[in-house]
């Protein structure tokens, strides 16, 4: 699914605080996705949430077209030539 960037704003030395106490960037990205995500189940709809997920998984599971045609092999099929004149 397509992401998009979320901007707040929080104090400057809160956040300091928070870094500071975490191991790395990496762990506070994580728990940012996993509280938005349980923002997301509390206040979605399951069916709309189930909607989504099935939209989502459409796209993903769709076969990708070439753009270029398919090369023919310039054979003819064994049954063409079956020896019969």
């Amino acid at each position: 699914m397509k992401k998009t960037i979320v901007k707040i704003s929080f104090e400057a030395e809160k956040l300091r605080a928070i870094h500071q106490y975490m191991k790395d960037e990496t762990e506070l990205q994580a728990e940012l996705d996993t509280l938005l995500q349980a923002l997301y189940e509390k206040h979605v709809p399951a069916p709309v949430r189930e909607y989504i997920e099935s939209r989502d998984k459409n796209v993903t599971d769709a076969p990708k077209r070439s753009t270029h045609p398919a090369a023919s092999t310039g054979q003819s099929s064994p049954t063409a030539d079956s020896g019969k004149a």
